[in-house]
């Protein structure tokens, strides 16, 4: 029986130490071990060097999780964006998890693979955890359905594209004068006939660049031919069929500005599949393209600058700022690699 007994005992889990059994052992009462180990003032140095010994001794660790229902908050934040895979988005999510960790935070990531559906899901998710607040590269055309969670208390900010529907914080690039810049750029070296590949205006990044790119135009009293522009889905068959009327034109266009990397990819492809010869200027940088000859020159936003920010602004709702909803926009910067900066007499003299 004693040795059945003894194997019992040995099945038994060590139970783990509670601030019961490091006021005992230090011989103090539980509000003192509480204070300690909150860190607060009132303690005496010679009891707060006994508690902690005990605290040492007995390998006691402070529950997170309750001392977060007892504060109202749990030192975690959430970032929803649209693919944690992709070089941009991990940029940010890199840049928030960095200040986060600096004040102490944890920090949840998600994708929502771009589904309207997969977000709302992952923010109520996530808002379920209790976390303090989100971070949210939006999919959906309508965030509504936020009001709710932030009128409760969650700090939420909007990072790429403004919320739909709502009024919150927001942290963007500035779409439409990088977009202006690129193609500026491109009519300074000569260029008149420009042509625009981009995603559809119906998204808040593809309408704010195509503005741009109209407003480059019209600044140099240039207008917009319909023919020269391709908006909508970005895979290389599509594309490729507008590179090829671009090419049947009496007059082909010199140079071309694509508006979003994926664009971008998307137009290499197909342009390595036709005779047009053009400069070339593109919205967002990739890290290949310093590799190709001629390296892409670019209109390049600043990932980690626009995750920081929106920690940073997330952070100041969440220490208890309640002003206006704000607007935070970021400059683009132009990166001259060579492709942009080939004059239409330089793209004649390569012949054919």
């Amino acid at each position: 029986m004693s040795s059945s007994a003894g194997n019992a005992s040995t099945d038994v889990k060590p139970q783990r130490p509670t601030i019961k059994d490091v006021a005992a052992h230090a011989g103090v009462s539980l509000k003192t071990v509480s204070r300690v180990v909150n860190e607060e003032a009132g303690v005496k140095a010679s009891t707060r060097k006994a508690v902690l010994a005990s605290i040492g001794t007995l390998g006691f660790r402070r529950n997170a999780a309750a001392a977060a229902l007892r504060h109202g908050q749990t030192s975690t934040v959430g970032l929803v964006v649209k693919d944690i895979s992709e070089p941009f988005q991990s940029s940010i999510a890199r840049a928030v998890e960095r200040v986060a960790s600096g004040r102490g935070a944890h920090l949840f990531a998600a994708s929502s693979t771009d589904d309207p559906g997969r977000e709302r899901q992952l923010t109520f998710s996530l808002s379920s955890r209790q976390v303090d607040g989100l971070i949210i590269i939006p999919s959906s055309t309508d965030h509504a359905y936020l009001a709710p969670e932030i009128s409760s208390g969650l700090a939420v900010v909007f990072l790429d594209c403004p919320a739909q529907g709502l009024n919150a914080d927001t942290v963007l690039s500035d779409n439409r004068a990088g977009a202006r810049m690129g193609v500026e750029h491109l009519i300074r070296h000569g260029h008149r006939k420009i042509t625009y590949i981009g995603e559809s205006p119906s998204f808040y990044t593809g309408a704010e660049r195509f503005e741009g790119y109209k407003e480059a135009l019209d600044r140099h009293g240039i207008p917009v031919d319909p023919d020269l522009v391709a908006l909508g889905n970005p895979d290389s068959p599509q594309i490729r069929s507008h590179l090829l009327k671009m090419q049947s034109l009496a007059s082909p266009p010199s140079a071309m500005f694509t508006g979003n990397s994926v664009s971008t990819l998307a137009t290499l492809r197909a342009l390595a599949t036709t005779s047009l010869k053009v400069a070339h200027v593109a919205f967002d940088d990739f890290e290949l393209f310093d590799l190709l000859t001629p390296g892409i020159t670019v209109i390049a936003q600043d990932p980690a600058g626009l995750g920081t920010a929106a920690a940073e602004l997330l952070f100041q709702r969440i220490a208890g700022d309640t002003g206006s909803p704000r607007t935070i926009q970021l400059h683009t910067r132009l990166i001259e690699r060579g492709s942009g900066e080939v004059t239409p007499a330089e793209l004649r003299s390569t012949g054919p």
